[in-house]
């Protein structure tokens, strides 16, 4: 079956660079996206090194949109099942940077939690259509969906958090703290809920990944940092229970 999808995927993964590299670049409305995220101190934000981890997403996406051009890739299950949602999450993408930036911080909350959205339908379609794919499939569609899902899911909390921080809807500090905390914990439980469901392990890293940030950079609260570090402690856990059944799977399969 052809797939109409894979030139624009191409164009869509190029406009996000783009955009992207604007923001930092010119910057986008005289302010770096960074700049704008310390305008916003909530206890949830991670350490600025954190968001490093955008080269590790566009690097993987850059990897999926290569190999669905080839005829034999464009053509298989996996990467049909995807159909137009990576080009809507590409353009859900740039919208944001573009609301961000211009601190259009409610329309950019709407448009993060629909940039979500595309990322979980195509998190659920591939693994629906193909639940043990061949290993190119795996490290080339299934791990860039799993590294940006996961931090489109931390980023959205971070989000809500800046909006109504903004809102003057901060109360005491022992307030703020207790909803980090609470924040921290559910966003620990939700990784599980999809690692475990979905039997991956690299969703569960990322969310590793923004605790430890998290902990980093909270350091002089006390508490979310301890939070921080048992959700990460908790997660590494679950996903090393995830890397060993993985490895058991991988080795009967030979």
């Amino acid at each position: 079956m052809k797939n109409h999808f894979r030139w624009l995927n191409v164009i869509g993964l190029a406009a996000v660079l783009i955009v992207n590299g604007l923001a930092e670049w010119l910057p986008i409305n005289g302010q770096t996206t960074g700049e704008l995220s310390a305008k916003y101190p909530v206890l949830i934000t991670p350490a600025p090194y954190a968001f490093s981890i955008w080269s590790v997403i566009y690097l993987l996406l850059i990897g999926f949109v290569a190999y669905q051009l080839r005829q034999q890739a464009a053509s298989s299950k996996i990467v049909q099942s995807i159909g137009p949602w990576f080009l809507i999450s590409c353009l859900f993408n740039c919208a944001w940077i573009l609301a961000w930036h211009y601190e259009k911080l409610t329309a950019s909350v709407f448009i993060m939690l629909a940039l979500l959205l595309s990322l979980i339908a195509i998190y659920t379609a591939v693994r629906r259509d193909k639940p043990s794919p061949a290993r190119g499939e795996r490290f080339l569609v299934w791990l860039p969906f799993s590294i940006y899902l996961g931090w489109i899911c931390t980023a959205t909390i971070v989000n809500i958090a800046v909006v109504l921080y903004a809102a003057g809807r901060n109360g005491p500090l022992m307030t703020d703290i207790a909803w980090t905390v609470i924040l921290i914990a559910a966003a620990s439980l939700l990784a599980l809920v999809i690692g475990f469901k979905y039997q991956d392990a690299a969703i569960i890293l990322v969310f590793i990944w923004s605790f430890i940030a998290i902990a980093v950079k909270q350091g002089q609260q006390p508490e979310v940092s301890l939070a921080a570090w048992i959700g990460a402690a908790v997660l590494a856990a679950a996903a090393a229970v995830l890397l060993m059944k993985a490895s058991k799977r991988n080795s009967a399969a030979y």
